[in-house]
């Protein structure tokens, strides 16, 4: 005759069984977040984005404009209030966006060496990709271009002029 478990220690492997689901969905879980922080990231570099593009488009277009009412003497050719003002504004979204680029930078790091620690540590799965942000590469473009535009106000050259 075949003796069932004793009722013990069938209480105390369906917990085992729990624990190790319970710690499973954990570890899922705190992988998932670290996605979920890495794109809070990129979302705050995007406003980033946004305010800097904003300025160095605001800038640029306020130089263009009163370039041509100046070409068209509408304006004295003696006034440069609003070519400084325009490069001032081009080169503020130009350091902020620098800034904000740093800024990720830094906190990719630190996010990416926190989570390849917990993946050593077997905390959390690190099965997920990991991708360089593209929100990062489309930041140093805009930045690149925001200092042409800024050193064709300056010197009146590049594709800008």
């Amino acid at each position: 005759m075949n003796n069932p478990s004793p009722p013990a220690a069938s209480a105390n492997t369906e917990l085992k069984s729990a624990d190790s689901i319970s710690t499973e969905l954990s570890s899922r879980r705190t992988g998932m977040s670290f996605q979920r922080t890495r794109m809070s990231a990129d979302r705050t570099l995007m406003s980033v984005m946004r305010t800097a593009i904003s300025l160095i488009s605001f800038g640029f277009t306020i130089f263009q404009v009163f370039g041509r009412l100046r070409d068209l003497n509408v304006l004295a050719k003696t006034s440069h209030a609003p070519r400084n003002f325009s490069i001032a504004l081009v080169t503020i979204g130009i350091v902020m966006l620098a800034l904000g680029i740093v800024y990720h930078i830094q906190y990719m790091v630190a996010l990416r060496n926190q989570r390849r620690d917990m993946v050593q540590q077997k905390l959390i799965h690190g099965e997920s990709p990991y991708p360089v942000s593209l929100t990062l590469l489309v930041a140093t473009l805009v930045l690149m271009l925001g200092l042409l535009a800024v050193a064709s106000m300056v010197f009146n050259i590049g594709p800008f002029n």
